[in-house]
């Protein structure tokens, strides 16, 4: 079944902010929801990327454990979340000509990183601004997975053989 990269949402016209936050949002957690707390915050209206499947295999390498059509429909029923859409091409640049934001928002682990500085370089001649929040560090979906991945081996997820997977 095709599924729809967005949904049918009325767009702000009158110079409101738009900001935008990628991200898998796989085994949602409280991280996720302060990352889309805190973008709200610094925009009128937020978009959430929602990485596809394909994408997140082919950038990080990874398949997630929650079908994109299931993320989608969480993040969009998100109370900071104005409109979600899945992000199908790696190119942020890309995403931009298609959307049409302000401002980017990312995790402060690209801060002052290669990645980041070019991001923030290609960004800035477009006249986007790069904001960054700082990750939650009690959780994180890959914890998650790999406390998913002892349990599905069998391993018990308080053992030392689960936390050094």
């Amino acid at each position: 079944m095709a599924l729809p990269s967005t949904f049918d949402v009325a767009r702000p016209t009158d110079g409101a902010r738009i900001g935008y936050a990628a991200g898998a949002f796989d085994l949602f957690h409280v991280g996720h929801l302060n990352i889309l707390k805190h973008a709200k915050s610094q925009c009128d209206y937020l978009i959430a990327g929602v990485v596809s499947d394909e994408m997140l295999r082919l950038t990080k390498g990874i398949t997630p454990v929650v079908p994109l059509s299931e993320r989608l429909e969480i993040v969009r029923h998100i109370s900071f979340v104005d409109e979600a859409r899945a992000e199908v091409v790696p190119d942020k640049l890309d995403t931009w000509r298609d959307v049409g934001f302000h401002r980017f928002f990312k995790g402060d682990d690209w801060r002052g990183t290669e990645k980041g500085r070019r991001l923030e370089d290609e960004f800035a001649a477009v006249g986007v601004e790069v904001v960054y929040f700082p990750y939650t560090m009690s959780t994180s979906s890959t914890a998650l997975r790999r406390a998913l991945d002892a349990i599905t081996a069998g391993t018990p997820v308080g053992t030392s053989a689960a936390r050094e997977g």
